[in-house]
């Protein structure tokens, strides 16, 4: 590489060095000049058909590989993708936003330019965006634009939230030194102040050894904050009784004999909330405490019996809070002093529920029978295998989903607060395309050899990647209702574009189920219109006669239809897309769900009352998010 690059060139090698191995986006006159600099970087342009379904997309990679990377135009481009990156921040996915920005010049001289707001205000989007990402960069001065570049990455990948880059079009040529480029980014966690973490741990270890009746749950931060191993390795050696949220479902291995499925609170078994809540000691690993996740705030745990793990703080008690304590080395630390012979020994407790034995008592379906809610998502678990990717949409899918078997090292992401429909579509292609992305990274280092230190072992294997996973099935699943499905199908487009292995359940329900449940069972706004969604792919350009990317649709209405099909060969490997369209009943919906909205209705009319009847719900507590 020459001493000096081209800006543009700057940062993509060093996003293409961080492991980012394709970038969503929509060209726009305001990057295109930037986009030139993408391929010859070795990234993969995909090109979405929307910002929005982009913006989702870039969240649902990072979830997979640990960060990734979004370029829209400045204006209209940038609010269009701004929900998926609220999104993004509220979830804690790290996505590196680039907005292609008009001249500096013409900005400087508040000139009326299209996409503005025509006031000359050119501060206004980047005021905005400031309020959803943990860092910003606009690249105006080329002697500091790679040091404002390296450090706003260094923040994405670290807070694993989102992070926005301004690249005007005047500076995408500009020169700057390639030295720094030679050197890996710096993502080091910076070490604990030894004296002070030495006695957090062995507050925190006293209280394990002290406790009688110790419980786990795992949320759904832990991924982001890069602790999933160490979280299951606590679980794993202490044999506590673990539980996970429903964000947090999937993290730890769910074929451990202490793990007893997701705590839901009042919405859960009658006999396992009064059992959390005699416990004397809660471990809580990565928190989100959204009414969502939290089943309207009825699985908070008393603060006084619990020690909360976040990123930077680890609260023991309702009076110790230790801040500025990394979580990873933290908990690292506790596990390797950790003593097991002074661990306290379990009398028998009651039955919490297995999830797999669940799976097996459930009755046979008749052939004919009606797929119903309550069972079809214990059901269908029987479908995946070691590695999927699996992701449920906000509605039935995601409360239903709550109740999957899940094989070990098996992924699941579903939304914990930010709940916005359709997002799972752009999530899926995503998802679909990091998982093929790491695929083949592995792949190139099996039959290379390359020094440990290059830019290619970097690249191939980001020290960022939340991907666990040692066997790779490659299979994304994505379960979706019809309603959501209407607000981003145009992923479908970018699915086919990039042939991605895919498989989506359609849960065509004719309309806005959760809705109904909420308010309005009859009403026409939430209806929709009916669409024929398995003509989809013919629609956005499928070849349907390919062989090297077969597209499979089908429909099942009966139990039997659903069976034969999950036990074809072609609906086993998905080598392409596949949709499969499962009728359910219009006002059909699981248990969990008709418990979860209507404690929802009674706090919307009032939460006051009902947040000061809970268990440790403060306005801290509440508000704690990881």
């Amino acid at each position: 590489m020459s001493e000096q690059v081209h800006l543009a060139e700057y940062l993509f090698v060093r996003l293409k060095q961080l492991g980012v191995d394709s970038i969503h986006g929509v060209p726009g006159d305001y990057n295109l000049q930037a986009l030139d600099y993408i391929e010859p970087a070795g990234i993969n342009w995909v090109g979405n058909a929307s910002e929005l379904t982009a913006g989702y997309a870039a969240d649902g990679y990072g979830r997979i590989k640990g960060v990734s990377a979004l370029i829209t135009a400045f204006g209209v481009g940038e609010l269009s993708a701004i929900n998926a990156i609220g999104g993004a921040y509220a979830e804690m996915s790290p996505v590196v936003h680039v907005v292609g920005t008009p001249p500096t010049a013409a900005q400087n001289a508040g000139v009326v330019l299209h996409h503005s707001l025509g006031d000359g205000n050119f501060r206004i989007f980047a005021d905005m965006y400031a309020k959803v990402t943990v860092a910003q960069a606009n690249l105006t001065d080329a002697s500091t634009a790679t040091s404002m570049i390296d450090r706003t990455l260094r923040e994405c990948v670290l807070q694993s939230r989102p992070v926005y880059i301004e690249l005007p079009t005047n500076m995408v040529s500009t020169k700057v030194s390639a030295r720094p480029l030679q050197r890996p980014l710096d993502l080091s966690i910076p070490h604990n102040d030894e004296g002070f973490e030495d006695a957090e741990v062995e507050l925190i270890l006293a209280k394990i050894y002290a406790s009688k009746q110790p419980f786990i749950i795992v949320d759904g931060f832990t991924a982001a904050l890069d602790i999933t191993k160490e979280a299951d390795e606590l679980v794993r050696i202490t044999g506590f009784p673990t539980s996970t949220t429903s964000f947090g479902k999937g993290i730890v291995n769910e074929t451990y004999s202490n793990f007893h499925g997701i705590y839901a609170g009042e919405a859960g078994k009658q006999v396992y909330r009064p059992w959390v809540e005699s416990c004397d000691l809660i471990l809580r690993i990565g928190p989100l405490a959204s009414d969502v996740n939290t089943y309207g705030f009825t699985t908070l745990p008393n603060p006084k019996k619990t020690i909360s793990f976040h990123r930077n703080t680890v609260e023991i008690g309702d009076s110790n809070s230790f801040n500025n304590v990394h979580v990873k080395p933290l908990l690292r630390k506790i596990l390797n002093r950790l003593d097991k012979s002074k661990l306290p020994q379990y009398d028998p407790y009651p039955d919490l529920g297995d999830p797999a034995e669940q799976l097996r008592l459930l009755p046979p379906t008749k052939p004919d029978g009606i797929i119903d809610q309550e069972t079809f998502w214990q059901r269908i678990s029987t479908f995946f295998r070691c590695g999927d990717i699996i992701l449920t949409e906000t509605g039935t899918p995601s409360i239903g989903g709550r109740d999957f078997v899940l094989p070990p090292q098996t992924t699941l992401i579903n939304s914990g607060i930010w709940l916005s429909i359709g997002y799972m579509a752009g999530a899926a292609q995503g998802a679909a395309l990091a998982h093929r992305d790491i695929v083949h990274s592995i792949s190139k280092l099996s039959s290379t050899t390359i020094d440990a230190n290059s830019s290619a072992v970097i690249a191939a294997n980001p020290p960022t990647s939340r991907s666990s996973q040692q066997t790779f099935s490659k299979r994304t699943i994505l379960f979706i209702g019809d309603g959501s499905l209407q607000m981003t199908v145009q992923a479908i487009s970018d699915i086919i574009r990039n042939k991605l292995a895919l498989t989506i359940f359609v849960i065509n329900n004719d309309g806005y189920t959760i809705e109904r449940w909420i308010h309005g069972m009859k009403a026409k706004y939430n209806d929709i219109q009916p669409w024929r969604y398995l003509l989809a792919p013919a629609f956005f350009g499928a070849d349907m006669d390919s062989a090297d990317y077969p597209i499979v649709t089908h429909r099942a209405e009966v139990w039997g239809q659903l069976w034969d099909l999950l036990e074809k060969k072609e609906v086993q490997e998905c080598k392409g897309l596949m949709i499969i369209e499962v009728m359910m009943q219009r006002e059909d919906a699981p248990d969990a769900l008709k418990k979860l909205v209507a404690n929802a209705a009674r706090r919307n009319s009032g939460i006051k009352q009902e947040l000061a009847n809970g268990h440790g719900t403060s306005e801290k507590a509440i508000s704690a998010a990881g």
